[in-house]
């Protein structure tokens, strides 16, 4: 399967205006580790979840097939950014503790990074997934992004954005999986970040790049009236996390 790359060309704005995870999704999955010497943050993108296992880890590696987002990702000493592939890297043989995903593995093909997951990881290591649904605001608002996300930009999700909607249930997951919470993002968002957020989509960048316009200002013109100054933003977040047993 083609590496599926759709931020690079637009990785500083992805960088600026997609929500960040709560500190309860981090404390969950670091409350299973018995080690921290080193984590590997798959499809890291912009490092947004390799600063925070930089805290807790002597090591990170974070690696992505985009070259455009790394470069938007702030440098740490003990985080080693590379450009690689989820399913082949130059990671040393049980050398992780945790291997995450975050927001990606509906772009992944599943049975090479599982592959490379195993080879990775130490005896006792995880590897926790997660990503997040549609937001919430108020009933006014919702019913305006429901049209615009099914209807203006329906069309131009790629297939794998089914995988998100099913919270990726339909995935394999061949891990000693454990159940989890339900974890949410919550953010108070101005128009202009709510706007800039559905810019970011890649079913948006594939409409404006076919289409020649941003479908978003339709929808802010019809949500504007019902905004004010800030509103609460919320994000379903769901994640899938178990043991890995290593090759």
């Amino acid at each position: 399967m083609a590496e599926k790359d759709y931020f690079s060309g637009h990785a500083q704005h992805y960088a600026k205006f997609r929500p960040t995870y709560p500190d309860e999704l981090y404390r969950f999955i670091f409350g299973h580790l018995k080690s921290f010497d080193a984590a590997w943050d798959c499809a890291t993108g912009n490092g947004q979840v390799a600063r925070v296992l930089s805290t807790q880890f002597d090591k990170v590696y974070a690696t992505d097939i985009s070259q455009q987002q790394l470069d938007q990702a702030e440098a740490n000493a003990n985080i080693l950014y590379s450009l690689q592939s989820a399913e082949k890297t130059t990671l040393p043989d049980n050398s992780v503790d945790l291997i995450t995903v975050a927001q990606a593995l509906h772009w992944i093909n599943t049975t090479g990074f599982y592959k490379e997951v195993k080879r990775i990881a130490k005896a006792d290591a995880w590897l926790a997934v997660w990503g997040y649904a549609n937001c919430s605001i108020n009933p006014v608002i919702d019913h305006h992004f429901l049209k615009f996300y099914n209807q203006t930009v329906g069309a131009y999700w790629d297939e794998a954005r089914k995988l998100v909607e099913d919270e990726y249930r339909s995935l394999p997951f061949p891990f000693e999986e454990i159940i989890t919470p339900k974890f949410f993002i919550r953010v108070e968002w101005t128009a202009e970040q709510f706007a800039g957020y559905l810019t970011s989509w890649s079913a948006t960048q594939k409409f404006i790049k076919e289409n020649g316009f941003n479908p978003v200002s339709e929808i802010m013109h019809e949500i504007a009236p019902h905004w004010g100054i800030n509103k609460p933003v919320t994000f379903p977040l769901f994640l899938r996390m178990g043991k890995i047993h290593a090759l």
